[in-house]
């Protein structure tokens, strides 16, 4: 017998919402309708949260968050370019779509990283007044934009380097376990490297 979704919900700190074949979502902590904009909240303020389908109890938590990130990529300033939502679109169904999910998922955490820190050393000299840290946070970064932009980019630059170095590895390693057998379509190694 499968588990009930919305016990496990009472058992955890998870908040669950409930969406409704009429797209409406159903906070049941507050027993009230809410928007897409109230579960962004709920994203800024770090809850936690499910949503499951009110009728077949499927989990759209990711759908819904993909409905936010739309929303605000059709905003003023999209955070994504054409080329790289490109670049994502192309990694899926590929060999690699598990190792790119996971790649982007530790660069944003290690962004998000360097920001808290930032902001807590703004917070220490500048005090707990957060109008004025959020002023200061958005001087410096103007400020800084070109110097972060070059980090970024060799950070980047750097990622791409290991990244190649490992595929070549792992294609090495993958032609010596082969190296043995002959399989239909791939090319036999001339006979001089193969009795090296």
């Amino acid at each position: 017998m499968a588990a009930n979704p919305e016990a496990k919900m009472e058992k955890s700190s998870l908040r669950l919402i409930k969406k409704y074949p009429n797209r409406r979502l159903y906070d049941t902590k507050t027993s009230s309708y809410i928007t897409l904009a109230d579960v962004k909240q709920m994203v800024l303020k770090q809850e936690e949260f499910q949503v499951l389908d009110a009728k077949s109890g499927d989990d759209l938590t990711r759908a819904i968050l993909l409905q936010i990130i739309l929303e605000e990529e059709s905003g003023s300033v999209p955070m994504f370019s054409a080329d790289l939502l490109s670049q994502m679109i192309r990694s899926y169904g590929g060999a690699m779509q598990g190792f790119m999910g996971s790649y982007l998922e530790k660069n944003v955490e290690a962004f998000q990283h360097i920001q808290k820190a930032l902001q807590e050393q703004s917070t220490r000299i500048y005090g707990d007044n957060s109008r004025a840290s959020q002023e200061l946070w958005s001087q410096f970064m103007n400020m800084q934009g070109p110097a972060m932009q070059s980090l970024m980019q060799a950070y980047v630059e750097q990622s791409q380097k290991m990244f190649a170095q490992y595929q070549d590895q792992l294609q090495s390693q993958a032609r010596n376990m082969f190296s043995g057998f002959s399989f239909p379509g791939m090319p036999q190694p001339p006979k001089g490297d193969a009795d090296k």
